[in-house]
């Protein structure tokens, strides 16, 4: 009942941007952040930065002063603007509804593939 697509995804070169989107539709309560995780392979899933419905955010130490995340007023969809992007970003990332700012939900997108050359 709950649907998540990101968008956004792409092959960048490090010190380039790109901006995801994730969109929610359907049934969505018992949350309170949207948000985004990644994973790259054989790696763990890590967060990324998570943004609450009043516009509170948390941030990976790794992305801070680099990505900023965002809502769109009215609508079930935030984005994430990754500027100066490093081939460590290098990863799928998947969009989240989220219980907390730090702990994330049953709910994830399918997922965008960001790669980033050196």
């Amino acid at each position: 009942q709950v649907q998540l697509v990101e968008s956004g995804g792409g092959l960048v070169q490090a010190g380039g941007s790109l901006r995801l989107s994730c969109a929610a539709s359907g049934i969505i309560f018992s949350y309170n952040a949207m948000g985004w995780y990644r994973q790259a392979p054989g790696k763990q899933r890590e967060l990324v930065a998570t943004i609450t419905s009043g516009g509170l955010t948390n941030y990976a130490d790794s992305v801070k002063g680099r990505f900023t995340i965002s809502r769109e007023n009215g609508k079930n969809t935030v984005y994430l603007q990754m500027n100066n992007l490093k081939s460590e970003d290098t990863a799928v990332y998947y969009c989240n509804l989220g219980r907390t700012l730090v702990i994330p939900g049953n709910y994830w997108g399918q997922g965008t593939q960001v790669t980033v050359s050196s």
